[in-house]
């Protein structure tokens, strides 16, 4: 009876039968994530003990820290520089805003001195005017006071004629003038008068009259001749050269 277990026992047929505990499955997955959890400290602490060993990582540190310094000083550079770009970019708009009031200064003041180149001018005449109604002492009655003349381009003559009475609260004058041009007209003596004649004219204390005369074609202006006429009566006469 033995020998027949014995020999059942030997053969594949023989029954088997294994004893294990029961474990929750949750249990296992747990010691299978600890198991691997606990390997992959393990390569991750070889790994960083390999690049300790190696010098990586300090390099590396020293390079991100090099960089990081390096980026520093660039922005505070840029800075400095865009502050520098402010300040000259404010100087120039300073500055164009200076010219171009200058400029505007300076049109301003070519146009006073002009004006007042032009009042001086203006002045002068009046001074020169008023200077010939001074009357001569012991003179009286209608006299000329100034008889001048410019030539204008070679053929306008600008004339000017002043006429007053040196008596004290004198009566109106009521009489005329006339000029008599003289000359050379291609070689030959030349005379003319005003075109329209004789000017007539009133003043009470003083007057002036003043006029243009345009010269015929070839001919040159050597002297002028005014006189003060009262009907057909001269009152007063006088001669300039040119």
């Amino acid at each position: 009876m033995r020998l027949r277990l014995f020999l059942r026992r030997l053969t594949v047929s023989a029954p088997r039968m294994a004893v294990r505990s029961a474990l929750p499955w949750p249990f296992r997955w747990a010691v299978l994530a600890i198991v691997f959890g606990f390997c992959a400290a393990i390569g991750l602490w070889a790994f960083e003990f390999g690049k300790d060993i190696a010098g990586l990582d300090g390099g590396n540190k020293e390079a991100l820290q090099q960089s990081r310094v390096e980026l520093l000083a660039l922005r505070a550079e840029v800075a400095t520089l865009k502050e520098a770009r402010d300040k000259a970019q404010s100087i120039a708009n300073t500055a164009d805003t200076l010219l171009t009031s200058e400029k505007v200064t300076q049109e301003r003041l070519a146009v006073q001195n002009k004006q007042l180149a032009t009042d001086n001018q203006s002045l002068r005449d009046d001074l020169g005017f008023f200077e010939k109604l001074i009357p001569a002492a012991g003179s009286g009655g209608i006299a000329i006071r100034g008889l001048q003349a410019e030539v204008h381009n070679g053929r306008e003559i600008k004339w000017q004629v002043l006429v007053f009475q040196s008596l004290k609260n004198p009566p109106e004058f009521s009489g005329s003038l006339e000029l008599n041009f003289t000359g050379v007209q291609n070689g030959r003596p030349w005379a003319a008068a005003l075109p329209g004649g004789a000017q007539a004219f009133k003043l009470k204390q003083y007057g002036r009259l003043e006029g243009v005369f345009e010269l015929p074609p070839q001919t040159v202006i050597k002297g002028i001749t005014a006189r003060v006429l009262e009907g057909s009566v001269a009152k007063a006469v006088q001669s300039i050269k040119l």
